[in-house]
């Protein structure tokens, strides 16, 4: 674990400024073992139990991280050690918004410094969750961010209904591309519960 721990280090400096972050689908080092950390569901990352409060490492790290299947490995050239997430890594926690009506760009940044525009390259997509749509987004090569509710509901402010296949969607456009949210009488019936 110790080239991992000075693969991040050397990384932490300078990660801020990298375009694309290091080449992590290249690499293929075999197994080191299971490393003692985990993401939890609201986004922390925990060491030995412990969250991690350097932001800046925590960053690092995520730029090393690879999902393969249904887990998640922090690898560098030549160390490969499983790590446990929750959910997914990521949390959407900011949204910013240029242009208006289906064109407009909606940019979302996530709570590990990555900024993607919702698009063909970076879906939308909804599940359901214990009852309730949760939206998520892909940053890269399989790694996504569940979208925070605040920012949920900044993306519904958006939203509009559009016919698709004889029935009404409640949706949000992005770079000409339609993310749609559910039949519109159910997101419309899940508001109106939400305001009871």
């Amino acid at each position: 674990m110790s080239d991992l721990i000075k693969y991040a280090a050397d990384l932490e400096g300078i990660v801020d400024g990298q375009a694309g972050g290091p080449p992590v689908d290249k690499w293929t080092p075999p197994l080191s073992g299971d490393m003692d950390l985990v993401i939890r569901r609201d986004g922390a990352w925990l060491h030995e139990g412990v969250v991690m409060t350097r932001a800046r490492l925590v960053r690092a790290f995520s730029t090393i991280l690879k999902r393969e299947g249904a887990d998640y490995f922090l690898v560098t050239p030549h160390e490969k050690w499983r790590i446990k997430v929750e959910d997914v890594p990521f949390m959407a926690v900011l949204m910013h918004v240029e242009g208006i009506g289906p064109s407009r760009r909606i940019i979302i940044s996530t709570n590990v410094g990555d900024r993607v525009q919702l698009g063909t390259d970076h879906p939308l997509t909804m599940r359901v969750d214990k009852g309730e749509r949760v939206p998520y987004v892909d940053i890269r090569a399989g790694l996504e961010a569940k979208i925070a509710r605040s920012v949920y509901y900044d993306l519904v402010a958006l939203g509009e209904v559009r016919s698709l296949k004889g029935e009404d969607i409640f949706g949000v456009y992005s770079g000409d591309v339609f993310f749609p949210f559910g039949a519109a009488r159910d997101i419309f019936q899940e508001d109106e519960t939400d305001q009871l």
